[in-house]
């Protein structure tokens, strides 16, 4: 590099105090998760290589890094925040170094490393929230260790050479829907889009054979399955897609909590209530969850669980790049609350 970056030049270029910078770059917990995803991107998109997870120097791994590629660094309510913390904890203790690379659509496009990804230096990538098909087939024929948290969904491709960890997704929405068709729900709605990632899938999957064993159809007309360019977060283009489903559901189960977030703001801006004229559930038990009125039934991901095992099964691929290939689930909990309150556990 002709020369170096700064913390002050990246400060100028946001608008932001250097301090603030330099707290994101070291992992404070105090900046916002947000602030901190805006850092990282822009210290990537500059050159700044330096932002790298303080590690224990105990062996000769502490040359080589752990990097972490994802399209959308997660915020502190996302599963993948928690995730992340344990697994850096964990590779810090084996000595490894830790480097965030927010991968932009220009990488996806030219199937490409970011500018600055030195790939002598690296030992091993963690993808996280990672669902470009042929990107994550670029990356696979990297040689490069390799562990995707979540993938694409099968139906689209299916990954070669590389080691998988999934929450577990079919058992818990299984249930899930049971329990909703068991309390008298015979109209229930999957709102999401399915062939969003592998989990989307895999809940969908389950909501469909949920239905099948309690001898209900499956009525797509019922559900809300647009692709996921589609504004889900606008509560008025979903009242929109609520108001011209046939009928109103007996219950809504949404692919993932930020959804259901959504679904109950357009419910309330059609006038609706939950529970008492239309049941909600999610996945993944985002901390906004249990603050809803009434709060919303979902299932718990083991957060820190999975990230412990992410950082093993890559480490034992590291040290073992011949072993075969994994694909891995840490259960899930369904966590029942107000908003079935009608369902039985």
């Amino acid at each position: 590099m002709s020369h170096r970056v700064t913390l002050q030049q990246i400060a100028k270029e946001l608008g932001l105090s250097r301090n603030t910078v330099s707290r994101a770059l070291n992992n404070s917990q105090n900046v916002s998760a947000e602030t901190r995803a805006l850092i990282y991107e822009k210290a990537q998109e500059m050159g700044y290589k330096q932002f790298i997870e303080p590690t224990i120097d105990n062996s000769s791994q502490s040359n080589f890094e752990i990097a972490l590629f994802t399209q959308s660094f997660p915020g502190s309510s996302h599963s993948g925040s928690k995730l992340l913390e344990a697994f850096q904890h964990k590779i810090n203790q084996m000595g490894y170094k830790f480097s965030i690379n927010i991968i932009r659509d220009q990488e996806i496009r030219q199937l490409s490393f970011p500018a600055n990804f030195n790939k002598s230096h690296v030992a091993g990538i963690l993808c996280l929230e990672m669902f470009s098909v042929d990107y994550c087939q670029f990356l696979c024929r990297s040689e490069i260790p390799m562990l995707f948290v979540d993938t694409p969904a099968i139906s689209k491709a299916i990954l070669p050479d590389s080691d998988k960890l999934y929450m577990e997704n079919f058992v818990s929405t299984h249930r899930l829907i049971s329990s909703l068709i068991q309390s008298g729900c015979r109209h229930i709605s999957f709102v999401g889009d399915r062939y969003h990632c592998q989990s989307f899938y895999e809940r969908w999957q389950a909501y469909q054979l949920a239905l099948t064993d309690a001898g209900i159809p499956i009525d797509l007309s019922l559900c809300i399955l647009a692709d996921d360019t589609s504004p889900y977060s606008d509560p008025n283009w979903l009242c929109e897609q609520i108001a011209n489903l046939p009928v109103l559901p007996d219950a809504f189960f949404c692919a993932n909590d930020f959804l259901s977030l959504s679904c109950y703001k357009a419910l309330r801006f059609l006038g609706k209530k939950v529970p008492d004229d239309t049941m909600l559930c999610g996945f993944d038990d985002a901390p906004e969850a249990s603050l809803l009125d009434p709060g919303l039934t979902t299932v718990h991901i083991q957060n820190q669980s999975m990230g412990i095992l992410a950082a093993e099964l890559l480490l034992s691929r590291i040290k073992n790049p011949t072993i075969p290939y994994r694909t891995s689930y840490v259960d899930s909990e369904i966590i029942y609350r107000g908003s079935t309150k009608k369902v039985l556990r």
